[in-house]
């Protein structure tokens, strides 16, 4: 699949059909954008929760934090990621083991790994690249 560009209706049957969303790389400083995502999907009606390997049995956004995406007590519906291009392959890596594997990884402005996205689409996920969900959400009216 091409990831320069998404059709909205791909985009809105994701963001609809998500239910629980990890952030991964969630930041507890109320200033960093990864912060006011995690709050607004959280406001929004999704469950999230936030990963930060720092900051796991903490809050963030006043959600409980986890340290990695296998602390997570439930199924994943998405992963959002916001850490750097670099360091997507390794969270590709880690959605990968969970069981059962979530439906989407999705990764925030500027983060792109076209081989990490090569390998989730392989295992049947859905991958979005350099797109923010506090953006789609209300651009489509969600």
């Amino acid at each position: 699949m091409s990831h320069d560009a998404y059709s909205d209706d791909l985009l809105r049957a994701v963001l609809t059909s998500a239910r629980t969303i990890a952030v991964v790389g969630a930041s507890p400083n109320p200033e960093r954008a990864s912060f006011y995502v995690a709050r607004f999907l959280a406001d929004r009606g999704y469950r999230v929760f936030p990963v930060n390997p720092g900051h796991g049995g903490g809050e963030i956004a006043g959600l409980p934090a986890f340290a990695t995406l296998a602390d997570i007590p439930e199924p994943i519906d998405m992963v959002d990621v916001f850490r750097a291009s670099e360091h997507v392959a390794g969270v590709v890596e880690e959605a990968l083991a969970l069981s059962p594997l979530p439906k989407v990884i999705w990764t925030q402005l500027d983060v792109r790994d076209d081989a990490a996205a090569e390998r989730a689409e392989a295992a049947g996920l859905t991958v979005i690249m350099n797109r923010c969900p506090k953006i789609e959400i209300p651009r489509l009216g969600l």
